[in-house]
């Protein structure tokens, strides 16, 4: 019988389930439906399954797509290769999606942003660059999806986010030499204003603009992503998560810096709630000196001694 496709879950996860739902539908099912319990207007950058992705809330759904097929919802943070760093989530949805017995390579995506979106991110790092008068502009992602803003503060219980007064350190330090474009939708609450550009994208923009910066530099979230599947060159800072899992350590374009090696217990999220885990991994993402110094060395050697710096390429 025909296979329907549940993916829920982060920004990141369901771009992660992108390369095996292409897979599966250029080899299996050229019809295979894909229900999008959140952030369907991601798989409008996949030219292969943006004709086959409805969500949960498609009028006739049931009746017109689902009643006739076996129903999966694949759930890679339950894959033992995954909870043991054998596998990455891109992996661990190909296995579930087409059942795959072996770890798989890891397959390689691409995200097709629209003429609008990539106009929009041109646009916008081109008047940033000029309003700071820089040569280069670096997005900034400093905020997971666990971050919230409580009063004066903002709170990553998982550990995936920066501290703010290290965001601000970070801002201080590179806006000397680069254009910083924070991409947050969280007010940061500084003292004074921060020297950096803050615009209200949507996630579609947000590629456009990553598509056009000259670096990203960020946490475990969904800006990494995108930089990986753009081909842009990326600092990428992990703090409870494992890179193995939720990066791209193949990547050679990427410099990841693991703040959390040797000190972090895996967090079996979607498994069970610990509590305990939850808060001895709270703070791995609080930087010392000498992390922070490796962070911005690692942007600033990585931008400055490119023999070939990255030009805007014409729009698609």
């Amino acid at each position: 019988m025909k296979k329907a496709f549940f993916v829920n879950g982060g920004v990141g996860r369901v771009l992660c389930a992108i390369p095996g739902l292409e897979w599966y539908k250029e080899n299996v099912d050229p019809e295979v439906v894909i229900v999008a319990e959140a952030w369907g207007e991601i798989y409008l950058a996949s030219k292969v399954l943006r004709d086959n992705v409805y969500p949960s809330n498609h009028k006739d759904l049931f009746k017109n797509q689902l009643k006739d097929r076996d129903l999966h919802s694949p759930e890679p943070y339950r894959l033992n290769a995954y909870f043991t760093q054998k596998c990455n989530l891109i992996q661990a949805f190909d296995m579930l999606i087409n059942d795959l017995k072996e770890i798989p390579e890891t397959k390689s995506f691409s995200l097709d942003i629209n003429k609008v979106d990539q106009a929009y991110g041109y646009n916008l790092v081109n008047q940033v660059k000029q309003q700071f008068q820089k040569d280069k502009a670096i997005v900034l992602q400093p905020f997971g999806s666990g971050a919230k803003h409580d009063g004066g503060f903002i709170i990553d219980s998982s550990g995936r986010s920066f501290e703010v007064s290290d965001l601000v350190r970070m801002v201080e330090d590179l806006s000397k030499d680069f254009a910083i474009i924070l991409m947050s939708n969280i007010e940061i609450p500084t003292e004074k204003p921060m020297g950096a550009a803050i615009p209200q994208g949507n996630l579609l923009q947000w590629m456009g603009v990553i598509n056009a910066c000259d670096y990203f530099l960020g946490c475990d979230s969904v800006g990494q992503h995108y930089a990986h599947a753009l081909g842009k060159p990326a600092t990428v800072v992990i703090g409870s998560t494992f890179p193995e899992n939720i990066s791209y350590p193949a990547n050679k374009d990427f410099t990841i810096i693991d703040n959390g090696i040797g000190r972090r217990e895996y967090a079996p999220f979607r498994i069970s709630h610990d509590f305990v885990i939850e808060r001895n991994n709270e703070d791995l993402m609080v930087l010392d000196d000498d992390t922070f110094k490796k962070i911005v060395s690692s942007v600033r050697n990585n931008l400055t001694t490119n023999k070939n710096p990255l030009k805007q390429e014409r729009m698609k």
